[in-house]
């Protein structure tokens, strides 16, 4: 009987070993190397305004956004940067704010904005075709900040901050 206790307790013990290691998160050398630290802003201007915003360039950063947030301070946004200009949708899953969502052409003209409330999964569409960039500001930040339809983002700011990031800008920027 001493045999078998030892026999299992060698066979609990391994099988606890192979579920801690088993836990661990497998992450992308491609993708950790990229990511940005917690709270990495960088500045961008929009016309002449300032703003400070993270960035959501890799795929798991765009899925996740400003999820589980409890507030946004005035200023700060998410700037979502995508490879090329396309139709987009943004919608608020685990989104605890109401936001603004600026809309921006590949030339970084800001193209529309719209408010969208917290949890709200039905979407915000882009009416633009062609939709590259995509800022996300408390809700009236646009308005709060001056920028209205027309104004330019500054795409030698985000040319930098994709570089800062460990990424080639080339693959997000057509000059």
């Amino acid at each position: 009987m001493n045999k078998f206790k030892k026999v299992l307790n060698f066979h609990f013990f391994t099988g606890i070993l192979l579920l801690s290691l088993s836990c661990t998160e497998a992450v992308p050398l491609m993708e950790e190397k990229n990511s940005p630290k917690k709270n990495e802003y960088f500045t961008f201007h929009i016309g002449e305004i300032p703003i400070q915003a993270e960035l959501a360039i890799l795929p798991k950063e765009r899925e996740k956004g400003l999820m589980y947030r409890n507030e946004l301070k005035q200023g700060i946004g998410m700037l979502f940067i995508f490879k090329s200009a396309t139709p987009q949708k943004f919608w608020m899953k685990n989104t605890r704010i109401p936001l603004d969502i600026g809309y921006f052409s590949s030339d970084g003209v800001l193209k529309e904005i719209h408010a969208a409330k917290p949890f709200d999964l039905s979407g915000v569409p882009s009416r633009s075709k062609a939709i590259q960039f995509v800022l996300e500001l408390n809700l009236k930040g646009f308005r709060d900040q001056g920028l209205k339809i027309g104004s330019r983002l500054n795409l030698d700011d985000i040319r930098n901050a994709i570089s800062k990031r460990g990424l080639d800008p080339k693959d997000y920027l057509r000059n």
